[in-house]
Order: structure tokens, then C-alpha cells, then sequence
């Protein structure tokens, strides 16, 4: 999608038209399966200021031989996303969250789930085109659907009488994988398994 002529790099035969980029405020986060079940928790969806999306690292294996070194990719870690709530004035944010806490672990009786499926529970962070409403529903241009996830940390801000500026609760979410899909196809598999049903809308 061109945005203008004769202002971008020139490639092989390209005139050098720039391409539109993403727009970083265009976007939702969807969850399911957090805190109460079958609730799809559109207040949560509703209330995000920011989350930050994937990031993978390899461990390195190095292989030692005569004068040299090679390197190999070992295993994967995805590490935590964080999201940014507004706190607010109907506590709906901090219910939500504090459900899903208590599914993990029960702090009144000091009793946790048996297995991780008592708990766990899955995002998707959609980038959006900027359309909004019945007749120019939004389109994704790219999802990331994180599977196996659990709060790992939450901080719920802080009151200061000096600053008018709002109450932020912000949590730290740890997954299990995580899938990038770009038109009905995960980027990071062989095959596609955008329909595979791993993430069914609540």
C-alpha cells in the first residue's frame, strides 16, 4: 500500500515508493478464558493503554573444534508481554484481574490449581486498519495469539496528590508459545493453523 512516489528507497526497477507502516495505536487486545469462566472480558479489552508484543530468544550451543568455534540455536524462550490497564472507577479492571489471580492460586486458603489447565488462559494482540463500527469492521493485519498464559506479575499503580495524571494497573503475562498470523497462515510454522481452534473467542 503506497503512501507516496519518489520518497523511498529505489529497488530494482522500484521508483521508490514508501509503504504505509503500521500505526502503533491501532490495535486491541482479546482474552479468553481469563478469570471467570466463559467470560470474555470485553472490560479489559476496553481499558488497555499499551502492551508490548513478542520477543523470542535461542540459548546459544557452542561447539568447540580445533581452532575455532561454531554456534548453534538451542532451545527457545518467549519472553513475558506486558500490558497496561486504566484502573477504572468501577473496579471492573482490577475484578477481572484479581479472578483470574484467585484461579491460580487461592490466597485465603492458601490453596493452588492441581494443573495448569485450571488456570492458564489465552491473548490475542490483533494490529488493526483503523476502521471501527458494523458496516467497516476493523480488518487484522497481523495477529499474535499466546497460548498457555498465566500473570506472572501485577503492579496496581500508585496515588499521588501531586498529578492528575490516571490510576494504571500494569501486568506481566507469562506463555507458553506463541503463534504470528498473517493472512490465515502462523509465520513461524510450516503450516498454517490459524483455524486450528486453540483460540476460540469467548
Amino acid at each position: 500500500m503506497p503512501v507516496i512516489s519518489n520518497f523511498g528507497v529505489p529497488v530494482d526497477g522500484n521508483d521508490g515508493t514508501t509503504l504505509m507502516p503500521k500505526l502503533q495505536y491501532r490495535f486491541r487486545v482479546v482474552f479468553n478464558g481469563i478469570g471467570k469462566a466463559g467470560d470474555a472480558k470485553k472490560e479489559l479489552t476496553q481499558n488497555v493503554v499499551s502492551v508490548s508484543r513478542p520477543n523470542m530468544s535461542h540459548e546459544e550451543v557452542i561447539i568447540d573444534s580445533y581452532n575455532s568455534k561454531t554456534y548453534l540455536a538451542g532451545k527457545h524462550t518467549w519472553e513475558p508481554v506486558t500490558i497496561v490497564f486504566r484502573d477504572d472507577m468501577k473496579s471492573n479492571v482490577i475484578k477481572a484481574l484479581g479472578e483470574q489471580l484467585n484461579k491460580q492460586v487461592d490466597h485465603s486458603d492458601q490453596a493452588s490449581a492441581i494443573a495448569g489447565e485450571g488456570y492458564k488462559f489465552a491473548v490475542e494482540i490483533q494490529t488493526l486498519d483503523g476502521n471501527n463500527g458494523q458496516n467497516t469492521a476493523p480488518e487484522q493485519f497481523d495477529t499474535w495469539k499466546l497460548m498457555g498464559c498465566f500473570i506472572q506479575n501485577v503492579q496496581y499503580g500508585e496515588l499521588n496528590y501531586a498529578t492528575s495524571d490516571m490510576v494504571q494497573v500494569t501486568l506481566t503475562l507469562r506463555y507458553d508459545h506463541a503463534e504470528h498470523v498473517i493472512d490465515a497462515q502462523d509465520v513461524l510454522s510450516k503450516e498454517s493453523r490459524a483455524d486450528s481452534g486453540e483460540f476460540a473467542q469467548g
